[in-house]
């Protein structure tokens, strides 16, 4: 190599190692504070009460259907889920309790045990949303209440949910 190639190339390596330096020397800005958030309101403001029960549109939802043979909850339940938990911490007299029902199809102890996971599927949603375990009872009718009749499988989707019903405010 001659010297001129070698100077250059020293030179580049010594105009990298400066804007490294530079780049380095720079000192990187803090975050911005991001609020903080709780998971109960830390005001009563915006807080539920019992006439709500009939007039906001997500608390008037109190099925949770779920597809056959299993008993975890539907992503499009989940606002539903967190409505009814809201509205229990704002409550806390409030109680609820989680009627776990299946289709036809099974025996009769099989359907029991599924409704009680379903049952017991959106309880653990609502403790996780930040309801009290003291407010929620789960109780499996398995395919004793069906909501519909017929033997389709339309009429079988009605039948595989969970009914919430408020019991005392």
């Amino acid at each position: 190599m001659n010297a001129t190639v070698r100077v250059s190339v020293i030179a580049l390596f010594c105009l990298a190692a400066a804007a490294c330096a530079k780049k380095q020397e720079v000192k990187p800005q803090p975050p911005p504070e991001q609020p903080t958030t709780t998971t109960a309101p830390a005001t009563t403001e915006g807080a539920f009460t019992p006439a709500d029960l009939q007039s906001n549109e997500c608390l008037r939802t109190r099925v949770v259907y779920f597809d056959f043979d299993k008993s975890n909850i539907k992503p499009e339940f989940e606002q539903i889920i967190a409505c009814h938990a809201k509205y229990l911490r704002d409550r806390p007299m409030a109680r609820m309790t989680l009627e776990g029902n299946t289709d036809e199809r099974g025996t009769r102890e099989y359907n029991l045990g599924l409704g009680e996971r379903r049952g017991n599927a959106v309880a653990s949603a609502l403790e996780a949303a930040g309801a009290s375990s003291d407010q929620i009872k789960v109780v499996s009718y398995g395919e004793e209440r069906p909501v519909c009749r017929e033997h389709n499988e339309g009429c079988w989707h009605q039948n595989r949910r969970v009914n919430i019903v408020y019991t005392t405010e």
